[in-house]
């Protein structure tokens, strides 16, 4: 399979300068969520840095995946950029695969249709 790498990733940084390298790891991270659901239509990746918080909480990354049906969205912070970056997508990763997995357990488990008395007579298609 040679597939293209045409995904949309949008990430945009609030007060934060968005490095080359930053906006490669963060791509290079999203694509574990393309790889596993291929209905994604968009990530949106935010980067936030409060100088204000506390070192522990300091790094905030917001994450907006569009799909087919509800979009998913999820937030994290930690005291490195990477780690957030990480950590969000990990999130997002098991929010997909529980979706996934409802999804399927709703398919696979319909309601049974009542069963329908043999001596009521049934209308003749015409």
């Amino acid at each position: 399979m040679n597939r293209q790498n045409n995904h949309e990733v949008i990430v945009s940084g609030i007060h934060l300068e968005l490095t080359p390298s930053l906006k490669y790891f963060v791509r290079e991270k999203a694509e574990r969520l393309f790889r596993h659901e291929e209905r994604i239509i968009r990530v949106r990746v935010e980067l936030e840095c409060d100088s204000k918080e506390a070192v522990a909480t300091r790094f905030k990354a917001k994450g907006h995946v569009e799909i087919h049906g509800p979009d998913l969205n999820a937030v994290v912070q930690a005291d490195e950029c990477h780690k957030a970056i990480s950590l969000l997508i990990d999130k997002l990763d098991r929010m997909l695969s529980k979706r996934h997995h409802m999804y399927k357990v709703r398919r696979h488990n319909l309601p049974a249709v009542e069963q329908i008395d043999q001596q009521v007579a049934l209308p003749k298609a015409v």
